[in-house]
């Protein structure tokens, strides 16, 4: 990576960053409601992996985690907080919410609620690009627990016997809600059981952008060549509890405070700092420009949107065929 790049990924990481604490803010004001599953600490597994591949191209689809997929996609982040606030000029109309964010023009297929479901989805998009010949691929991102899901093996098993454009991204970040990996999962090395479904893969630093970037790098070219699915699994931590319900009281605090000193956002600052590449005085504008944007640009929209017509509850609950827009969903979500 040169300079202008590892800026720009600061400043995605930094951004995601501040738009999920600025969500928290949101929710304990109750201007959010419903579920709320945040990111922080994980930015570099997706700005990492849409780095390597073509953001608002490829297919994407992701679980019930997914506010910084969709900005790592390209999604206009004011439609996604006004989704969140439940207005109208969310990006579906207030009726998705957290874990619903959509949007097809840019290949983004979710937000996906039901755990491990994405993966027998993202097969079905590869399986469509295969039919098609399209030059894209599927790329499916879901956490470790998705992998104790029927489906991991189900779609495994298939991407690799039809040799389909898919690679699996695994955020292993050690949890499955309350419980650790290792409490749930006899072969806690997931590769390896990617790699008994006839899957190629690798493993990386999930809390390192660039050693993410590589890898990443690799599996999209082995995918996009035709040479069938990859499972790229990222070893990454979040900061905050599985969900705003969560106490988080079941993880040790020594084992938060050597994760907290892997941030992936500081990794690069520093490096980047050491490297001369950036000044902290630079960084430091920087924080202060996207807080001020996310503030007065993102949550301001959010808050002025019109909320949803109750007269309105039907519409959009099933797509139009005869092509009115006004009857069926938007192609925006």
């Amino acid at each position: 990576m040169d300079t202008d790049a590892r800026k720009l990924l600061l400043e995605k990481m930094l951004y995601a960053r501040r738009f999920e604490e600025r969500c928290f803010e949101a929710y304990m004001e109750r201007e959010i409601g419903g579920f709320l599953h945040l990111y922080v600490g994980q930015e570099a597994c997706v700005f990492g992996v849409m780095a390597a591949a073509r953001a608002g191209e490829d297919a994407v689809i992701t679980g019930y985690r997914d506010h910084v997929h969709g900005l790592a996609v390209g999604m206009d982040s004011k439609l996604m907080m006004a989704e969140l606030f439940g207005k109208e000029s969310g990006c579906c109309h207030g009726r998705g919410g957290s874990m619903h964010l959509f949007d097809l023009q840019k290949q983004f297929y979710g937000g996906y609620a039901i755990v491990g479901a994405p993966f027998a989805l993202a097969i079905g998009l590869a399986k469509a690009i295969q039919l098609q010949k399209r030059d894209q691929i599927a790329i499916c991102i879901l956490g470790d627990a998705a992998c104790n899901q029927g489906t991991f093996h189900e779609s495994l098993n298939m991407a690799a016997l039809w040799q389909l454009p898919v690679l699996f991204v695994c955020e292993n970040n050690l949890y499955g809600i309350g419980t650790r990996i290792d409490r749930s999962t006899a072969v806690t090395e997931l590769i390896e059981r990617a790699k008994g479904c006839g899957v190629t893969g690798a493993q990386a630093d999930g809390q390192d952008i660039e050693a993410v970037f590589e890898a990443s790098k690799v599996a999209v070219e082995h995918v996009r060549s035709g040479q069938g699915p990859y499972f790229l699994e990222l070893k990454t931590y979040r900061f905050r509890g599985h969900s705003m319900s969560d106490s988080n009281v079941y993880r040790d605090k020594s084992e938060e405070e050597q994760w907290a000193g892997r941030d992936p956002i500081q990794i690069l600052k520093n490096r980047m700092l050491e490297s001369q590449e950036i000044t902290e005085e630079e960084y430091k504008s920087l924080d202060k420009e996207i807080l001020d944007t996310i503030e007065n640009e993102v949550v301001a929209f959010a808050r002025q949107a019109p909320s949803p017509d109750v007269e309105d509850l039907e519409k959009y609950v099933l797509c139009d065929t005869d092509g009115d827009s006004e009857q069926g969903v938007n192609t925006n979500g």
